[in-house]
C-alpha cells in the first residue's frame, strides 16, 4: 500500500483539474447560430451538469435505481426471473418445490421490491420537481424583467414621438402596452376566469 500513497495527491489533482476544465473548450460553434445562442446553450448545459454533480449519495443512488428500473431491460429480467421461478416450482424439472403455488415467498419479495422502487422513484421525482420549480421561477423572473424593459422602452419611444409631434395618442394598443403588468393581478384574473368557467 505504501508505494501507492505518493500517487494519491497527483490523482486527486488530476481529478480536480478535469472537473474544473470547461468541457466545451475546443468545441466548434454552429455557423448557423449566433454567439448569444451558442453561449446560452453552453450555459444551460453547464448548469445542468453542476446540478448533477451537486447531488448527494442518496440522490445519486435513487436516480441510478430509477434509471435502471425505467428501462425495458428491467422488464426482461423480471420476465425471465418470474418464468424461471414458476417453472422451478412446478416440480417437472426434478427439483423439489421451494415456493409452491400461490408463490407466497415470491409475492413477498415482489411486494418489498415495489415498495422500495416506488420510494426511489418518488425521491427522483421530488428532486426533478424542485429543479422544475427553479426553472419556472427563473422563467418568470426573466419574463418580468423583459416586460419591464419593454414597457420602459415603449415609454421612451412614446416620449420621443410626442417630442417629434407624431400623433399616436389615439392608438389604444399603445396605451395598453404602456401599462405596467402586475403578476399578482394577472394570476388573480386567471383564477377569477377559471372559477367562472367551472360554475
Amino acid at each position: 500500500m505504501k508505494r501507492f500513497r505518493p500517487h494519491i495527491p497527483s490523482i486527486l489533482k488530476r481529478s480536480r483539474d478535469k472537473s474544473d476544465r470547461d468541457p466545451y473548450d475546443g468545441l466548434d460553434g454552429n455557423p448557423m447560430l449566433s454567439d448569444v445562442v451558442e453561449n446560452n446553450i453552453r450555459s444551460l448545459l453547464r448548469l445542468s451538469a453542476q446540478r448533477l454533480r451537486a447531488r448527494n449519495l442518496q440522490e445519486r443512488l435513487a436516480d441510478g435505481i430509477t434509471h435502471v428500473s425505467g428501462r425495458m431491460f428491467f422488464v426482461y429480467i423480471h420476465v425471465i426471473w418470474f418464468a424461471a421461478w414458476i417453472l422451478l416450482n412446478t416440480g417437472h424439472l426434478g427439483i423439489e418445490s421451494f415456493d409452491p403455488y400461490p408463490y407466497g415467498f415470491l409475492t413477498m419479495i415482489v411486494s418489498l421490491e415495489a415498495i422500495f422502487l416506488s420510494t426511489f422513484v418518488l425521491i427522483s421525482q421530488n428532486r426533478l420537481s424542485a429543479e422544475a420549480d427553479r426553472r419556472a421561477d427563473l422563467d418568470m423572473h426573466i419574463g418580468l424583467l423583459n416586460e419591464a424593459k419593454m414597457t420602459h422602452a415603449l415609454t421612451m419611444l412614446h416620449s420621443i414621438q410626442k417630442k417629434l409631434e407624431i400623433g399616436t395618442d389615439d392608438d389604444p394598443a399603445l396605451l395598453d402596452f404602456l401599462m405596467e403588468t402586475s403578476p399578482e393581478e394577472v394570476l388573480a384574473e386567471i383564477a377569477r376566469v377559471q372559477e367562472h368557467v367551472r360554475k
